[in-house]
């Protein structure tokens, strides 16, 4: 990571803080500018690896993968820190007549009872899902054979003029820096000491590239 790169995170950090909380009736707007309105499309790219019939989902934000879990038939599941966010994700599912199961905490401290969810699902996650605490806490939630399913990074991959200045303001702020490769050994292990055994997926779309992280309870 270059020096710019780090002073551009250091600079955005407060932005994204507020666009989490006090701004949060702006985030479905931003997301959609800046992913050339490609966010909701990789946000339900996760569908295909939930198991159910619990679903976890940790930072739900504005509820979109709330609403397309219960579309799909899940027992959805959320919580997240912002209370901005919370009122958003519950008044979206109200209005589609979803009694919402939505907490607010950290994923530090999880309020639920072992082995509940077949599925812990992460999209675009902040640092708290590298923090050991979180990952021995979703294995604790995790049934026995349920699986951790993040999506840390996506790449815009178009050619068109526009794409190619999100692909590169991306890169610029480290949102996506570089292109997958392996996974670290330094992650894998990470992973490993909190019960997982981990491995990745890439998943192509026309104009992007997703990476997953698919994390087993062992």
């Amino acid at each position: 990571m270059t020096t710019a790169t780090r002073f551009l995170q250091f600079i955005l950090r407060p932005i994204y803080h507020l666009l989490y909380h006090q701004f949060a009736w702006t985030y479905d707007f931003v997301a959609a500018a800046i992913s050339l309105d490609h966010w909701n499309e990789w946000v339900y790219s996760i569908l295909p690896y939930a198991q159910g019939p619990r679903v976890l989902e940790l930072g739900h934000g504005p509820g979109h993968l709330q609403l397309a879990l219960h579309k799909n038939g899940f027992q959805a599941y959320g919580l997240d820190e912002s209370h901005q966010m919370s009122r958003q994700a519950a008044r979206r599912l109200r209005k589609k007549g979803i009694d919402a199961q939505l907490s607010r905490g950290l994923a530090q401290n999880l309020p639920f009872a072992k082995d509940t969810f077949k599925s812990v699902a992460l999209t675009f996650p902040s640092e708290y899902i590298f923090d050991p605490r979180t990952l021995l806490e979703i294995h604790r939630v995790l049934t026995q054979d349920g699986e951790l399913v993040i999506l840390p990074l996506a790449w815009i991959t178009g050619k068109r003029p526009l794409e190619r200045l999100a692909a590169w303001l991306f890169r610029t702020t480290g949102e996506a820096p570089g292109k997958p490769g392996e996974l670290n050994p330094e992650l894998i292990g990470l992973f490993a000491g909190a019960g997982f055994e981990v491995r990745k997926e890439i998943v192509e779309f026309k104009s992007s590239t997703l990476l997953f992280i698919l994390a087993k309870k062992k």
